[in-house]
């Protein structure tokens, strides 16, 4: 099956063209190719092959996406880790995701136990394989997203999957070879993949790869690159509308920008348009549904407050707590269906059955759809908190907090923030007797958690407060913060 978002693919008159950079190295399309040509012989010798997985631990830089390409042309899967995982989160996810192989940054970096190639040591220059044959129903990635299990769960996405987002995204923002994306996001998360890398070379486009967001620096890169549009998560909007007034940047070259993985406000949209003279987009989507499903377009009806209709091929619905698709106007659980539905939870069918029920994918979200077929989130059902953009689940904190002995009882909740829109607070009752102090607690969450998982605030309680049926309750919990 020919997928146009494989850099090898692309026709002899677009080879020369410029495929992708960062602040080190620039690459034409078929440089792109002779480099994961030569890393998939590498690869090869590791026993890469179909079927088997690379896990891939790497900042935003060229070589991470190249690692990626490699493992596809030998008909591999990818895993992207993140680079700032602890050792344990890391092993958790190298281990889960069965990976032959890891790419890191080495000398002390994660392994997992498994065999590992540092990313100075790649390969460049010499032979290498033609690619395999893929088809559709092949595995491409393994992007793992936080469960309400405390364990995070890989979503499996096929090449197909990667297929039906990407040509979406070229088609809904109607990209050429003349448009340039500049990669904020990481390249962990599936929004960068599908919307900035994928969507783009696809249209034989440019991406340029930022290594990590500074809002300081942010409009020096947009200055120096030109970008025609990037992908943001609304902490990115914030910060850069907190800017002091004198900052008047030249953003000429953006066509539009997008901004979705996290809930946000109409106050912040509109600031940013009228402050920046941005075309802003706002979607909606989840890993489980390969990024996006919804989104505003950028020529025509932009609903502020809304996350757009649903994306050409998908279908949203909202459903009642008895599975009845419900009418416009109407506040449900937010349900979509089609081509970009996950395969489903590595080994963990309960969990993919839960999710996926008669062709629907349950988002665990509440929202309303308008006449017009426009989309607004109004709540969430799941605990989530979403902090900057990164999911956070937290009973993947309490589960931390509670192997620590003395450690009774553990809560965690978002806490209001005006510039990453939630961060993680927690609430701990101890056992009679137990000595552990709020440092203590918070150093056991800094060495085995990512920083942003790590709680703002811990406070420890005679007894955390439940309801009449003896749960924690959580909801109580945030209405306190809400008003503190």
């Amino acid at each position: 099956m020919h997928f146009p978002y494989l850099p090898w693919n692309a026709p002899a008159e677009d080879r020369d063209r410029v495929a992708v950079r960062d602040d080190r190295v620039e690459l034409t399309y078929a440089e792109l190719d002779d480099w994961t040509r030569a890393v998939a012989a590498q690869f090869a010798d590791h026993g890469v092959g179909p079927g088997r997985v690379v896990a891939i631990m790497l900042p935003n830089r060229v070589e991470l996406l190249v690692a990626m390409l490699a493992t596809w042309r030998l008909g591999g899967a990818a895993t992207p880790v993140n680079p700032v995982f602890t050792e344990s989160e890391a092993a958790y996810q190298i281990s889960d995701s069965g990976a032959a192989l890891v790419v890191n940054l080495g000398a002390d970096a994660p392994t997992g136990g498994r065999p590992s190639i540092a990313v100075n040591d790649l390969a460049y220059g010499g032979s290498g394989p033609d690619p395999v044959e893929l088809s559709g129903d092949e595995l491409a990635l393994v992007i793992y997203t936080s469960g309400s299990t405390g364990r995070p769960k890989g979503v499996l996405l096929d090449h197909t999957h990667a297929e039906a987002m990407s040509s979406t995204m070229a088609q809904h923002f109607r990209l050429t070879a003349d448009d340039h994306c500049m990669l904020i996001l990481p390249l962990f998360h599936v929004n960068a993949i599908m919307v900035s890398a994928l969507a783009i070379w696809r249209s034989r486009g440019q991406l340029s790869v930022v290594g990590h967001f500074s809002a300081g620096r942010f409009f020096d890169h947009l200055k120096r690159l030109r970008p025609t549009y990037f992908s943001a998560v609304p902490a990115i909007y914030a910060m850069l509308t907190a800017l002091p007034e004198d900052v008047r940047p030249d953003t000429s070259s953006l066509r539009f920008v997008v901004c979705g993985a996290a809930p946000v406000s109409q106050e912040l949209l509109q600031r940013s348009q009228e402050r920046f003279g941005f075309v802003m987009v706002e979607g909606y989507g989840l890993t489980e549904g390969t990024c996006a499903s919804a989104c505003n377009p950028i020529d025509g009806v932009r609903k502020l407050g809304t996350v757009g209709p649903a994306l050409p091929g998908q279908t949203i619905g909202i459903m009642s707590s008895n599975g009845e698709l419900l009418p416009a106007g109407e506040r449900g659980e937010v349900v979509v269906a089609g081509p970009t539905v996950m395969r489903g939870y590595l080994n963990r069918p309960d969990a993919t059955a839960e999710t996926i029920r008669d062709g629907w994918l349950h988002t665990g979200d509440v929202g309303i759809l308008d006449e017009d077929g426009y989309l607004r989130i109004v709540d969430r059902v799941k605990d989530m908190i979403i902090r900057g953009g990164e999911n956070i689940y937290p009973k993947e904190i309490e589960t931390v907090l509670a192997s620590l002995d003395g450690v009774l009882e553990a809560a965690v909740v978002g806490r209001p923030d005006p510039v990453f829109g939630e961060v993680p607070v927690a609430y701990v009752s101890l056992y009679p007797g137990s000595a552990l102090s709020t440092d203590a607690l918070l150093e056991h969450c800094r060495r085995h958690l990512m920083r942003a998982k790590v709680p703002e605030h811990l406070e420890i309680l005679d007894a955390l407060p439940k309801n009449p049926v003896g749960k924690i309750d959580k909801p109580g919990l945030r209405r306190a913060l809400q008003h503190a």
